[in-house]
This record gives structure tokens, C-alpha cells and sequence, in this order.
């Protein structure tokens, strides 16, 4: 890429001279999609960032909302909360590419003061019968595992999910959480002129140069050796030392404001630092620690080498920050100062770089692009032999366990893992406030492909059911918006139906969406990806206790909820072949939400488990456990793979309390759970019966196929 002629004479009119070499680069990297949000910006005001817990909504590293406290004695806690996507480079270097997204969005979290207690991962691949798809598939998980288990950050959560469109341009989502309290809360917000830039990790190399500019541009045929330049590598080892040394510098109150070093490097981050405190800079790029000899102004300034953080210190505490840096093997070097005027970067006595910091970081123009809306499909259903296509549905890699992937996560170094990952959302237990904090993210292409405004509403009720089901209330939200090249209308239009229906969703469940990522032009020679709005949520709850997904073998079985009447986006026809429209969803999402959750927190509730990806098939047979069982009827193959989201099965031992707690929801008797290990599944006048262990044998597809 390169900076386009209009974006250049805009530049130049506003400096009154061309552009330096370094300023051109600079522009076309904090100008391109990836930071500038040209083309999304315009569509993200749809979305609801206000609310009573919001501290820090949407613009700095990662976003802030209080929980609240349960304990007699608690303080009040903050939960700081990012999304970041590490989609092209994941796919040129599928290791380096997942495990630096690990890190990225890690220091997110420090960048607000917060200490980092949580990950979840959403990962999108092509087809699992692929070898490519595997291969990509392998190499991110394990960069996710090794980055993660090694700083000390547990993978809590997230999804897996297999489809055509991500063949050519698979999706790395990373969310992560923290913990942090009034007093110690920082922002990237530059405070006063004559305080110092000091820049503390990693030493700055050549890896990574150009990381914004190739993020915003089309995946090509050879991008897997022409982009390797551009894929940052990670060294988990220092991050965990940056980890805590941020945590030491803000124990002494020696930081007035932070910003990693991500996306354009000490650039962006220095730029955008000082341009959101209405102010300038002035930084000497021979004064960064290198780790290469003869670099460049332009290297030094766009070089996303990793473990890094731009720090605002005030003079009288240069000395102390450099103390702890050494205490814990990192590189310091104090790079400049922040002061009134333009953002000024010298380089062996030259003046390089001389632009106001402002419209640098912000003063991109925003597109106006065309929209077109795809139609609904047509009903086609087939009709298949239930045996095979409930074992087929069952058995696909996106409904199937996922066992193998987080068994390779520690999800529980810190010791806040209460609940783990496998069930519907993971559980964190936030001692200091007596609070249990609920986890959900991902996204069902399948649902976006078929529907995308209806999808990504879909998507969100789906994630806000997750958490309700585990008796929390859904508190707060970040999103990954994913999308193909928005120059095609047809792929903005798609993209445009995500945001609006994530959007409304969030809305109509009074969920605010606090922060997020947008990651465009994730196109390839195969075409563009389905339009992916990947949600991470959080909830919260009295206490960490939670009814469990697998039943006891006591209860009465119920489901609870409305089922939309349709299989469009169904893994039932992904399986089968046919289409069909897609689902109606509730009239009234957020008594539904309320509803789940009176019904998981009741004393007579003894599992909770949602229907959604695979419809009651999948619910349950993940409901079976090896010493429990389950008999139950319905009434057709609709009822069988519907996958509306808002419902729940639950086992219970007072059917009169959940019908209760239901209100106007219904509630349909499902049968009973059992202890003889089995699935007895009668559909009209068909009967279909799976023993745990050949349930368990179909959902481990994704274990036998790769060990």
C-alpha cells in the first residue's frame, strides 16, 4: 500500500509542503483502515456506550465498567475489557500471528492499569476437512496456548468454528479481561506538557513493519512468503516481566498515561497518546533501545515489535520507572517529552517528522461507500433419515466438543477459574467484590451467512443466553467486527446488517457495547469472509456457584423458551443440504434473558444448558454425561434442530418454580433425566437411542481427526 494521491494533496495542504518520507508512512498506516476505521467509523454510532457501570467507554486501549459488590467489606471493582483481531498475520504465520494477538490485546488491559485475568479466543477456519484449514487450525493453537500459559493469563473461553468462506482468511479474535480499581485506573489520554515519554519492554527491531497498512489490504495468492515481514513475533517471557512491572509502576503512582505499542508501532502509539490530550510531542528516535543495528527513522517509528508500552511520567519519576524496568530485565529509554504544538520526531538532528498530532491520529476522511441487502433464501427442506443426520449434526467439527483445543489452555493459573471451559460460559470469581464474573464471545457464521442483520442479533442473544443460563446478568459488551473488502456493496451491505443487528440486539437487551475492533478486507483469492460479529460479554452474579451443563439423573427435563419456526443457518442443512428462512427471534429478548436467569439461580435448578448451534440434537447429547442419561420427546425434526437462541433446557426438581420464574415463557415438558448413561430421543413416531459413549465418540471428531 501506499498513501493514495487524495490522502497525500490532503496532507500536503495541511502542512503547506509535501510530506517528509517518514510522514507519508506514518499517514498511511494511522490513516489506513485498520486504525482509521474509515469505512466502519460512520456505522458505529449505531451502537449503545452509556450506562450507569460504563467508567470508560469506547476510544481508549481497552474500556472500563464497575461491577458490583457483594462482599460486606468489598471495594469497588473495575473490570477493564478489550477485543483485538490478528486476523492476516494469523494466516501468513499462524503461530506468531495468534500468539502476538495474545499479547496485544494483553497490554490493552495494562494500558489501563488493570492486571489481565482472562482470555477468551473466537477462531474462525475453512472447511476441517482441509489439510490447509488444519494446519492454520494447529499453528494458532498452539500460539495461543504457548503465548497465554506463559504469561499467566488463563484462556478461559471462546469458540471454534469451521466454514468455506474463512478457507483463504481465517479470523483470530482475542478478547481479554482485567482487574483494576478506582485509584489506580490510567488512560491514553496525555496530561501535562513537560512530562516525559518513556518507552519500557522489548527492544525495537525490523518484525512488524507495515502491520497496519498490510492488515487493511486484500489477502494475496503468495501473501503467505510475501507478508511475513509484516507478522510481528512474540516473546510471552517478557510480557509476563512487563506484566508485572506495569503492575509495580502503578502501585507507586508513577504513571500519568499509557498506550502499548500495537498496531504502527511507537508512531501510533505516541501520536495517538498525545493527540487525545489535545497535545504534542517532541520525540528523539535515537534515544529507542534497538535491537538491530542502523535502523531508520521510518523502522524505529512503524516497527511493531512486541512487549512494549509508552508511558507519560512526570520528570521527578524518570529514575524510579527506570529502576523498576531494570528490576525486571527491560529495556527504558526515555524517548521525549509531551508539550504544546505538533508532534515533532528528530532523527540524528533532523527534524523527520513535524504534524499536528491530532490530524495525524484522527483527521483521516471517512468513506461513503454503496450498500447492497442480499434476499432471504427459499424453503428447500430435505428429508433425511434422522439417524444419520442427527449423528451428522452431532458430529460436525462445529457443534462437536472443543475439548481438544482448550485442553491445551491453563485455565486455571491465577486460581479464579470457577467455572471452566465447555460449558456455556466460563466463570471467574472476583474474591474482592464477592462477584462472579461470567464470560461468553464468538459468533455463528452459518447465522450471519443466511441472515446478517438477524444473524448478528442472533449472535448477541445467543452470548447474553450463555451467561443467563449460568445465573448471571449480562453486564457489558466488546465486539470484532469482521468483514471482507467494503469497496464491494454487496460486502458492505452485509457488513452494515451485522453492525445494526449486534447493535439492536445489544440495545433491546440493555447491554452496553463499550468497546470493540473492526477488521476489514479480509478477502483472498477464495472470495470474502461471511460477515463475522464476534461479541465477547460479561456478566455478573452473587457468588461463582452455577448450575452445571450435564444433568444429575434426578430431575424432570424442561425446555424453556420460543423456538423461531425455521432451520435457516442451521448446522441441521449445513449437514443435509436444503434452506430454508432464518428463525424468527423473541418479540421481547430481554424478559427472556431475565427469565433464564431467575431460572439458573433457582434452588430447585439442577442444570442449565441453551439451545443454539445444533438445536435441542446438540443440547442434549452435551447434557449426557458417562453416568447420566436423558429420555425426551419432541415433536419433529424442526423441534429437534431448530437453533433459536433465548431458550434453555433445564433440570429441575420443582417444575411449578421454573414455570414461575418462566412468566409468560413457555415452558414445554422434554421428559426426564436418567441414570443409565443413554439418549432416548423420541421425534413424532421415530425413536432414536445413543449410548454416552457413541455420543462422546461422534463429538470428539476434532481430537481423532488431528491426534
Amino acid at each position: 500500500m501506499s498513501l493514495s494521491d487524495p490522502d497525500h494533496d490532503l496532507v500536503a495542504a495541511e502542512l503547506g509542503r509535501d510530506p517528509t518520507p517518514a510522514e507519508v508512512a506514518l499517514f498511511e498506516n494511522l490513516w489506513s483502515e485498520h486504525c482509521a476505521y474509515r469505512s466502519s467509523r460512520p456505522l458505529l454510532s449505531a451502537f449503545d456506550s452509556e450506562a450507569d457501570q460504563v467508567v470508560v467507554g469506547p476510544g481508549d486501549d481497552a474500556a472500563v465498567v464497575s461491577v458490583p459488590t457483594h462482599a460486606d467489606d468489598g471495594e469497588e471493582t473495575y473490570v477493564a475489557m478489550g477485543i483485538e483481531s490478528h486476523n492476516h498475520p494469523s494466516y501468513v504465520d499462524p503461530y506468531d500471528g495468534a500468539a502476538t494477538g495474545v499479547g496485544g490485546i494483553v497490554r490493552d488491559i495494562l494500558s489501563m492499569g488493570a492486571y489481565p485475568i482472562a482470555l477468551t479466543d473466537s477462531l474462525y477456519f475453512g472447511g476441517f476437512d482441509r489439510e490447509h484449514s488444519r494446519y492454520l487450525f494447529e499453528g494458532v493453537v498452539e500460539g495461543i496456548a504457548d503465548y497465554g500459559n506463559a504469561i499467566g493469563v488463563p484462556t478461559v473461553g471462546g469458540s471454534v468454528e469451521f466454514h468455506d468462506g474463512y478457507e483463504g482468511n481465517p479470523l483470530v479474535n482475542v478478547a481479554c479481561v482485567g482487574l483494576v480499581t478506582e485509584d489506580r485506573l490510567v488512560t491514553a489520554e496525555a496530561k501535562t506538557p513537560g512530562n516525559k515519554l518513556v518507552l519500557v519492554g522489548n527492544a525495537t527491531g525490523r518484525d512488524g513493519l507495515g502491520g497496519a497498512s498490510f492488515a487493511s489490504e486484500d489477502l494475496s495468492e503468495d501473501a503467505e512468503t510475501e507478508d511475513r515481514p509484516a507478522v510481528q513475533v512474540g516473546d510471552p517471557y517478557t510480557e509476563k516481566l512487563l506484566i508485572e512491572a506495569n503492575e509495580a509502576l502503578i502501585d507507586e503512582d508513577l504513571i500519568r498515561a499509557a498506550r502499548d505499542l500495537g498496531a504502527a508501532g511507537l508512531g501510533g502509539a505516541s501520536s495517538e497518546l498525545v493527540a487525545k490530550g489535545g497535545l504534542g510531542a517532541e520525540i528523539e528516535l535515537d534515544r529507542v533501545h534497538q535491537r538491530e543495528p542502523n535502523m531508520s527513522a521510518l523502522e524505529i517509528l512503524l516497527a511493531e515489535s512486541q512487549e512494549r508500552m509508552c508511558y507519560e511520567v512526570r520528570p521527578e519519576d524518570v529514575d524510579r520507572v527506570a529502576e523498576i524496568a531494570d528490576r525486571y530485565d527491560l529495556g527504558c529509554s526515555v524517548i521525549g517529552e509531551v508539550r504544546e504544538g505538533n508532534y515533532v520526531c528528530t532523527f540524528e538532528g533532523e527534524t523527520v517528522v513535524d504534524v499536528p498530532a491530532e490530524f495525524l491520529a484522527d483527521g483521516a476522511p471517512m468513506n461513503d461507500l454503496p450498500m447492497e441487502s442480499s434476499t432471504g433464501a427459499e424453503r428447500d427442506r430435505p428429508d433425511p433419515d434422522l439417524e444419520d443426520a442427527f449423528d451428522a449434526v452431532v458430529a460436525s467439527p462445529n457443534t462437536a466438543s472443543k475439548a481438544w483445543v482448550y485442553r491445551q489452555y491453563d485455565h486455571e493459573v491465577g486460581t479464579r477459574t470457577a467455572r471452566r471451559p465447555g460449558d456455556d460460559a466460563a466463570i471467574m470469581a472476583i474474591r474482592e467484590a464477592g462477584t462472579g464474573l461470567a464470560l461468553s464471545a464468538g459468533a455463528i457464521p452459518s447465522w450471519t451467512s443466511a441472515a446478517p442483520y438477524d444473524g448478528a442479533r442472533a449472535v448477541a442473544l445467543e452470548n447474553a443466553t450463555n451467561i443467563a443460563a449460568k445465573g448471571a446478568t449480562p453486564h457489558a459488551a466488546v465486539d470484532c467486527l469482521n468483514g471482507g473488502n467494503p469497496e464491494n456493496p454487496d460486502v458492505y451491505g452485509g457488513f452494515g446488517a451485522i453492525v445494526g443487528g449486534l447493535a439492536d440486539m445489544c440495545r433491546d437487551l440493555s447491554v452496553p457495547v463499550v468497546g470493540g475492533n473492526v477488521s476489514l478486507y479480509n478477502d483472498s483469492v477464495a472470495g470474502p469472509i461471511p460477515p463475522t460479529p464476534t461479541l465477547a460479554m460479561i456478566g455478573v452474579r452473587d457468588g461463582y456457584d452455577a448450575p452445571p451443563m450435564g444433568v444429575t439423573g434426578t430431575g424432570t427435563l424442561l425446555e424453556v423458551g420460543t423456538a423461531g419456526g425455521a432451520l435457516g443457518g442451521s448446522e441441521y442443512l449445513a449437514q443435509v443440504g436444503g434452506s430454508d428462512r432464518f428463525p424468527d427471534l423473541p418479540a421481547d429478548a430481554a424478559t427472556a434473558i431475565d427469565a433464564v436467569e431467575r431460572i439458573a439461580t433457582l434452588d430447585s435448578t439442577l442444570a442449565t444448558h441453551d439451545v443454539s448451534h445444533g438445536g435441542l440434537a446438540v443440547t442434549l447429547a452435551e447434557m449426557v454425561t458417562a453416568e447420566t442419561g436423558i429420555s425426551a420427546a419432541v415433536d419433529d425434526v424442526e423441534a429437534l434442530f431448530d437453533e433459536t437462541p433465548g431458550r434453555i433446557v433445564v433440570e429441575t426438581t420443582d417444575v411449578e418454580a421454573v414455570e414461575a420464574a418462566a412468566g409468560d415463557l413457555p415452558v414445554r415438558d422434554l421428559g426426564a433425566a436418567t441414570t443409565d448413561a443413554r439418549l432416548t430421543l423420541s421425534v413424532g413416531d421415530e425413536r432414536l437411542e445413543r449410548t454416552a459413549g457413541t455420543i462422546a465418540g461422534l463429538r470428539d471428531v476434532i481430537e481423532r481427526e488431528l491426534d
